[in-house]
């Protein structure tokens, strides 16, 4: 496709902002796929150029988290296995299963993930020095399960990934919120590179919009990676509502 100035001028603007929310609370594919679309981006070009300037963002999200060390290497490395195990399972399936079935167990997922978000019981930020990953069994199991299960759903349909892992690490394994989303940045990060390689390979990719729009990403993701670790739960909970309201009026054809 022909790229324009305005191109260029309507979607840097929109993958900042994805760039930004991703980094808060997953979910950011919901705003920047679109932006390429409604661009006038090819589908399949759309997706490939959306994962090159994704992944520059979210690794540097993930790399503000290592600096402050709020991503434990040792659970990383199981889930980062479990991701990628999951996430080829979950395009094998796409293959054969049709998206609406998926669909309509979102709908029934949707409004528990956000009951749970809103229970100040069950999604809670920990004391600053709690909420660290305490490497015990639960938590490797808790970790390789998640990382599994949604790194399949990743792999079949995608949006919301990052949120629902946050979700995961934070309800099931104890961790706080900043840690969490250091965690769920590390196996999103894998499952990104995984799709760019393939996509290259194919030929798919607009480098010259993908590049700006990645510069774009990668400073949204910087700041909202900084907002994480100054104001946790207070930043993310409603970051996470946000994305979970997105998903809801995707799944329903409305968005």
């Amino acid at each position: 496709m022909e790229l324009t100035l305005g191109t260029y001028l309507f979607v840097c603007p929109l993958l900042f902002l994805a760039g930004f929310v991703d980094a808060i609370g997953g979910g950011g594919g919901l705003i920047s796929l679109p932006a390429y679309l409604i661009a006038g981006v090819p589908f399949h070009q759309a997706i490939a150029t959306n994962k090159l300037s994704s992944t520059c963002g979210t690794t540097l999200a993930t790399a503000r988290f290592i600096k402050n060390k709020l991503v434990n290497v040792k659970l990383a490395i199981p889930s980062v296995i479990c991701a990628i195990i999951g996430s080829s399972i979950g395009a094998m399936l796409s293959l054969i299963i049709e998206e609406k079935i998926l669909e309509y167990v979102l709908f029934a997922v949707l409004p528990i993930a956000a009951f749970i978000v809103l229970n100040k019981k069950l999604f809670k930020d920990k004391p600053e020095g709690q909420g660290e990953v305490t490497l015990n069994k639960r938590t490797y199991i808790v970790a390789c399960i998640a990382a599994l299960i949604i790194g399949m759903y990743d792999g079949f349909y995608g949006p919301g990934t990052g949120t629902f892992l946050i979700i995961a690490f934070t309800v099931f394994a104890g961790m706080s919120v900043g840690v969490a989303n250091a965690q769920a940045k590390v196996i999103n990060l894998t499952t990104n590179i995984t799709s760019l390689v393939i996509f290259i390979a194919n030929g798919q990719v607009l480098f010259s919009l993908g590049i700006a729009a990645a510069i774009s990403n990668m400073i949204g993701g910087y700041i909202g990676a900084g907002l994480v670790m100054k104001k946790g739960s207070a930043i993310v909970k409603p970051t996470i509502i946000f994305v979970l309201v997105l998903l809801a009026l995707k799944v329903a054809g409305i968005y």
